[in-house]
């Protein structure tokens, strides 16, 4: 008996290794994607391309919550903001009415699209994701990432992950994690 309860001691610790060593890997592998955000100042530090600093941000055609399709390349002419999430996820929740907020008060003066794409396969069903919509009153597009594939595209490891683009649809920073209403304005106003 005791030989067994060692045996599992040692298969526990070889896979808890093995999960640290993933994770470690993980982490250095997006680490360097990540935004640092002190006080008021953010940071870009994506490098890859395609995602970079002045890169044109990889085009794609979604379905929108409403059954409709659409196109990054069709809000050219506008600032972007690309917001990646779920239902589930607090930060996600935290975030959105501040998005709202901003859509509803300054979006249009702006010339500012927010474009929240949800990470369907990482959600909990249509559902949940109409009733959130709703719940929290969201008017601006609400696209499904029903494949997955732009959440690993756009490398949205961590959620919210949001990209902010310019009018000609380039990179200009990622933002990881939730922003509020100053954080949303403080970035757009960096966009000439």
């Amino acid at each position: 008996m005791s030989k067994k309860i060692v045996g599992l001691m040692i298969v526990a610790v070889l896979i808890g290794v093995m999960v640290v060593g993933i994770v470690k890997d993980n982490i250095e592998e997006t680490s360097e994607f990540d935004n640092v955000a002190l006080g008021s100042e953010v940071e870009f530090l994506a490098t890859k391309e395609g995602l970079a600093l002045g890169e044109t941000a990889p085009d794609f055609e979604l379905e929108t919550l409403e059954g409709e399709t659409a196109k990054l390349s069709d809000y050219r002419g506008k600032k972007v903001i690309l917001n990646f999430w779920t239902t589930w996820c607090p930060p996600c929740r935290a975030e959105m009415p501040h998005m709202q907020d901003y859509y509803d008060q300054k979006a249009k003066e702006d010339n500012v699209e927010i474009l929240a794409v949800n990470l369907t396969t990482a959600d909990h069903g249509m559902e949940k994701i109409t009733s959130f919509v709703s719940e929290y009153g969201l008017a601006f597009p609400i696209l499904l990432d029903a494949e997955g594939d732009m959440g690993a595209v756009y490398q949205a490891v961590t959620i919210p992950t949001s990209y902010i683009l310019d009018t000609e649809g380039r990179v200009q920073n990622k933002f990881v994690g939730p922003m509020d209403q100053a954080t949303i304005e403080e970035l757009i106003g960096k966009i000439e």
